[in-house]
């Protein structure tokens, strides 16, 4: 398909390949609201499967709702993030969506994933996001995304496009059924990640079932010194990691919100404070 590369961009961010699964409403709604999508996967996604499978999935995924290909980019291996290793590569992810923020003028609105201690990596990526968000003004243009979660769960269980109540009110997008169908079926479109499909597919058909919403929230630079719930964080229980660890990670790193606007770290990639679209170039849409 034909990108208009003057439209104003939507940039959604993911940790892994499926992870749009997420965001498969929004997708196309700010495709229909004529914004150029834009996705960035940031791990290489090869615990579980070739990455090269992984990309190919995504891809098609992507494409069938509309997603051009050129604007879809497999960031982990060029960037040596591997999945589940996120913790010690994110200086290098911070540094290289600083540089694609800054070739990248006219994103009015920008998806990652939750704050919510379901995988190390979707939280980090989350904090890296908003914390260089914040620094340019912009973070009334981030949302965030439920994936997974295990608040209130015993052992492996988990909740499943969930919002936490700790990170405020839910911006609610209706689905209909047509769509609720057409996107059970895109999460069947991931035969590389069969058995995380087989605990993940039940949660996800309840949950469009019971609510057929896309669920979104704000982000906020506090939420980020605060543990994502109480009790046993999920990738606490499948001993991916723990919060102290993650913690110490995010503290050792850059805080570019605390920097001068002097700091090479920090653009000329702003948001204006006036009514109406935000465009990070400055320019109101």
């Amino acid at each position: 398909m034909l990108t208009d590369v003057s439209a104003p961009v939507a940039l959604f961010l993911f940790a892994h390949q499926d992870d749009e699964f997420g965001v498969f409403a929004r997708i196309e709604k700010e495709l229909r609201a004529g914004r150029r999508v834009r996705c960035a996967y940031i791990t290489d996604g090869a615990v579980t499967a070739d990455p090269d499978l992984r990309d190919a999935e995504s891809r098609a995924v992507l494409q069938k709702l509309g997603v051009s290909t050129h604007d879809i980019f497999f960031m982990g291996r060029q960037l040596g993030i591997g999945d589940g290793h996120l913790h010690s590569s994110v200086d290098v992810l911070s540094g290289w969506l600083n540089a694609f923020l800054d070739m990248q003028p006219l994103i009015v609105a920008c998806f990652v994933p939750a704050w919510e201690g379901g995988h190390p990596d979707h939280d980090l990526l989350h904090a890296v996001a908003v914390r260089l968000f914040a620094a340019r003004g912009c973070l009334e243009i981030v949302r965030q995304y439920s994936l997974y979660h295990g608040l209130g769960c015993i052992g492996p269980l988990f909740h499943v496009l969930s919002p936490l109540p700790q990170n405020g009110p839910v911006e609610l997008q209706a689905i209909s059924w047509r769509d609720r169908l057409r996107y059970l079926r895109f999460c069947l479109s991931y035969p590389s990640q069969w058995r995380s499909w087989v605990g993940l597919f039940p949660f996800v058909l309840l949950r469009y079932l019971s609510a057929g919403f896309q669920q979104l929230q704000h982000v906020s630079i506090p939420r980020l010194g605060e543990r994502p719930h109480e009790g046993p964080l999920y990738y606490e229980s499948r001993g991916f990691a723990d919060w102290s660890t993650l913690r110490e990670v995010l503290n050792q790193t850059q805080h570019p919100e605390t920097q001068s606007s002097e700091s090479p770290l920090i653009s000329s990639f702003k948001c204006n404070t006036e009514d109406g679209v935000r465009c990070c170039d400055g320019k109101e849409l």
